[in-house]
């Protein structure tokens, strides 16, 4: 054997001992992970003991299981390894990645925050973990204006240079999500359920997207179905990600209010979208305004905050949203006009719009399925209509 070929035989067995050594570590943390009655807080306090370090919390006896419940100690003298396994052979996928909180890769953001969790699942560019994020969260059931308002603002903010994160829920989630990928910028979900698995079912092409062009995240081990409590848990992550969190829409008892609440206990910026005092969607970004949420009417709001703080990470894409985008109004004649006047900004019943048209009912359900094909209003749910943001009130 040559002396290239010898030094080639040691670089590989190097490179076989350190991923077999990392295997071995990562077993433990799979392991910690686990263990019974330990939620995040519990195994992060467990690694207080250790150093940081997993391997020692395992074997017969160590001053950490004092206090802790029978079932917990027992797993940590003998563990179902067959459990960890089953979680590294899902990590054997293509584009698959763990991060332990002493990874050097984990998000430094996520880091700090109170309770960070001790393992990150990652398929996707785990890189992009990396890049300055911003989240939008909202109602799983938002208004049409909301939904297009979410994606504007997703876009326009990932053009200028944030990645976009949340957690890929119906409503706003999905909208944001949608938004950073016209842009081709990376965007990433938090995931309330293991990796191999999409929650909800519909979202499915839309997790592949993401999982393409930016990176699926959650602390949860591969098999967790979608458990209702888990979906809290994931909000801290969503905040703890980013630099700041943007509401649009949302009830005054919702999830969003929750993430909203972990941003600003962790020091980050919170920013709410207003909207009209006759949405019920709108009091839980007016209940943010009052707290000391920024208002934002554009996502240039969100920019001019944050620049001070990112600086040259940011730029100022070449296009306003289309919400935002000056438009020539449209000139409507006769009855059009009576209808355009009687439309709010809120979703309207069509008995009111007939009422305050004086239009008949056949006139009226002929006109808005014209004006909903041309995009100057909007369907809602209850058979209720309401105007966009496209101009088209203007007399001749």
């Amino acid at each position: 054997m040559s002396i290239q070929e010898r030094s080639d035989e040691t670089t590989r067995q190097t490179r076989e001992g350190d991923c077999e050594h990392q295997t071995a570590d990562l077993r433990y943390w799979l392991a910690l992970l686990h263990t019974p009655g330990l939620g995040s807080r519990g195994i992060n306090r467990l690694l207080g003991f250790s150093g940081g370090d997993p391997r020692p919390l395992f074997g017969a006896q160590h001053p950490a299981h004092s206090g802790l419940r029978q079932e917990s100690i027992a797993w940590l003298r003998g563990p179902d390894w067959d459990q960890v396994e089953q979680d590294l052979r899902w990590l054997e996928g293509d584009n698959r990645t763990l991060l332990t909180l002493r990874d050097a890769r984990y998000p430094p953001l996520l880091r700090e925050i109170a309770d960070p969790p001790p393992l990150l699942f990652v398929q996707g560019n785990a890189a992009t973990l990396e890049m300055a994020q911003l989240a939008i969260v909202g109602s799983r059931n938002p208004t049409p204006s909301g939904q297009q308002t979410a994606l504007d603002f997703a876009r326009f903010l990932a053009d200028a240079g944030l990645a976009i994160t949340s957690g890929l829920a119906a409503g706003i989630d999905g909208a944001a999500h949608r938004g950073a990928l016209e842009t081709m910028t990376p965007t990433l979900a938090v995931t309330g359920t293991g990796l191999d698995r999409v929650y909800p079912a519909r979202h499915r092409d839309l997790a592949h997207r993401i999982a393409e062009q930016g990176a699926l995240i959650s602390e949860l081990p591969p098999g967790t179905p979608p458990l209702p409590a888990n979906f809290p848990r994931r909000n801290r992550i969503i905040s703890g990600l980013s630099v700041g969190t943007l509401v649009v829409e949302a009830a005054q008892k919702s999830g969003s209010l929750i993430t909203a609440r972990l941003a600003t206990e962790q020091g980050r910026e919170v920013f709410a979208v207003p909207g009209s005092i006759h949405n019920p969607l709108a009091r839980g970004c007016h209940a943010l305004i009052r707290q000391g949420a920024k208002l934002v009417e554009t996502a240039e709001d969100i920019l001019e905050e944050l620049s001070p703080l990112l600086g040259t990470l940011l730029k100022v894409p070449l296009e306003k949203p289309a919400a935002e985008a000056e438009s020539t109004p449209r000139r409507w004649d006769g009855e059009y006009q009576l209808l355009m006047a009687a439309l709010d900004f809120d979703p309207t019943p069509v008995d009111l719009l007939i009422q305050r048209s004086g239009l008949t009912a056949d006139a009226v359900s002929s006109m808005l399925l014209l004006l909903e094909l041309e995009g100057f209003v909007s369907a809602a749910p209850g058979g209720r209509y309401c105007r966009t943001g496209k101009m088209g009130t203007e007399p001749l």
